[in-house]
């Protein structure tokens, strides 16, 4: 998938294009729901999938005390998008120079002279220009001007309620992981790299990969969670990569409470079967499946080692 990080970028002629706009924080359901229909779309015009999407959430620079926690790293995000296969992503800048274009501006700067634009696919409650002032309609109104056709998707509904990014966030808290997967499609993953840590878990019979304190991703509550370790794999000695690996995880999630020595929470994996693994300084994305119980603190190391054994077991039955 090509990235441009400006209009500017995009090389002359590189249209026709069918673009899908929107945060796509997540890439969840719904917005797969976007970017499947523009898949349809684009095989009928003989045109590239494009996603227009923010580096930031929007909110974060208009409304700074409203914005919430993101899904996903722009990272995450573009390495979605091209698992969709989406063509090519233009992330835009979200700053008071984009925020001040109004609704035509935008049309003519990003989507016909940048992207040569054909059609585009928002959802219902897409608002765009300066202070909101462009929805569907007025993108359709251009449209018929500017020559390109506008679809508006609908919204995915689960269990009565719209599939939101919103709703994905309030599982995560929640520590439902298992529900934010059926409205991800996909288990939920943060990545970031092993650290060394305090190394207790190896003191009692399970080593953990640590991850830095800011990893990309939501983290979900505090507790103990089946999963897996995905290991993005490293330069080798002959100028390849070693290949990805996944391995069954036990995830802890917190700050440790029984001892009561780490300062801000942290997201720690113990690769089931595996004492010697060592991935220091590797990159790693952690994929949370279920949730097996909530952080609790123990009286003493003997009832603690018990629990993480019967964790484990868990784990194997979930993942099974």
């Amino acid at each position: 998938m090509i990235v441009f990080r400006d209009p500017a970028e995009v090389p002359s002629g590189f249209g026709p294009s069918v673009v899908a706009i929107g945060k796509f924080d997540g890439v969840h359901s719904g917005h797969r729901a976007v970017i499947d229909r523009a898949r349809v779309a684009a095989a009928e015009a003989d045109a590239r999938v494009v996603a227009v999407t923010f580096d930031r959430n929007p909110l974060s620079f208009l409304r700074p005390e409203l914005c919430p926690e993101p899904l996903v790293s722009l990272a995450q995000k573009l390495g979605l998008l091209a698992g969709e296969g989406v063509d090519a992503t233009l992330v835009l800048r979200f700053d008071a120079a984009l925020a001040g274009l109004s609704p035509r501006e935008f049309v003519e700067h990003v989507l016909v002279d940048a992207l040569g634009v054909v059609r585009v696919l928002v959802g219902d409650d897409f608002r765009f220009g300066k202070g909101g002032a462009g929805d569907p309609a007025v993108l359709a109104e251009l449209g018929s001007e500017f020559g390109f056709r506008t679809d508006v998707v609908g919204d995915v509904q689960g269990g009565g309620r719209r599939v939101s990014s919103t709703w994905v966030r309030e599982m995560l808290a929640a520590g439902d992981v298992a529900g934010a997967a059926r409205l991800l499609g996909r288990p939920h993953a943060v990545q970031g790299e092993v650290v060394h840590g305090l190394k207790r878990g190896r003191e009692l019979g399970f080593p953990t990969a640590n991850l830095e304190t800011e990893t990309d991703g939501f983290v979900p509550a505090d507790g103990v969670y089946a999963g897996w370790l995905r290991d993005e794999g490293w330069p080798d000695s002959h100028g390849g990569t070693h290949a990805v690996t996944r391995y069954p995880a036990a995830i802890s999630v917190g700050t440790n409470p029984t001892f009561d020595d780490v300062p801000v929470r942290q997201v720690e994996a113990y690769v089931l079967d595996e004492t010697d693994l060592n991935l220091y300084g590797r990159s790693v994305e952690v994929q949370f499946v279920a949730r097996v119980r909530g952080m609790v603190a123990f009286k003493g190391v003997d009832a603690l080692i018990a629990q993480m054994k019967d964790d484990v077991t868990e784990v194997r039955r979930l993942l099974q």
